[in-house]
């Protein structure tokens, strides 16, 4: 099959799963839903890997970028005079946590001290893979940070309705 029709099946795929996960209620479901799609039709072997036009990744960067860009405005500037100490504590202590688990994996597990590192840091699957891509360890970064994204979508919305009345109720 030519490399054109097989990516327009991922993208079918993907935007047909994304779409029904709509209906699940679950954060982020039509996220999790086209990464679900385009993994699993991606692992079935059916298909050859997905050959992306040169510049289309960085272009999704660029709209993702922009997406979460025009959502901070004055409002997101107004909480931050109050939330900076948070995000500043957050920040560091999800960069150090990546950098010790990072440490430890390679460590206990052996792999490369690369892909241990950027696939232990904060921060989305498509940026970290762009980094990990340009020193060469792309694919394994970007499978680390997919489970990881996966993970946390289905996991962390259930704890957070669980833990959240217990919290409030203190």
């Amino acid at each position: 099959m030519n490399p054109q029709m097989t990516l327009i099946i991922y993208i079918l795929s993907g935007a047909t799963l994304g779409s029904l996960m709509l209906l699940s209620g679950i954060p982020a479901a039509p996220l999790l839903g086209s990464i679900l799609a385009a993994g699993f039709l991606s692992i079935s072997g059916q298909f050859e890997p997905a050959q992306w036009p040169l510049g289309t990744k960085t272009l999704l960067g660029i709209g993702v970028g922009t997406v979460i860009g025009t959502g901070i405005n004055k409002e997101t500037l107004s909480e931050l005079q109050t939330l900076w100490k948070p995000a500043i504590l957050i920040t560091i202590t999800l960069i150090f946590t990546g950098l010790v688990v990072g440490f430890l994996v390679v460590r206990f597990f052996g792999i490369d001290p690369l892909i241990a590192l950027l696939g232990s840091a904060p921060g989305g699957t498509l940026g970290m893979s762009l980094v990990g891509a340009e020193l060469g360890v792309g694919a394994a970064v970007a499978a680390i940070h997919a489970f990881r994204l996966i993970a946390v979508l289905l996991i962390t919305p259930a704890l957070v309705k669980y833990i959240a009345p217990i919290v409030n109720a203190n």
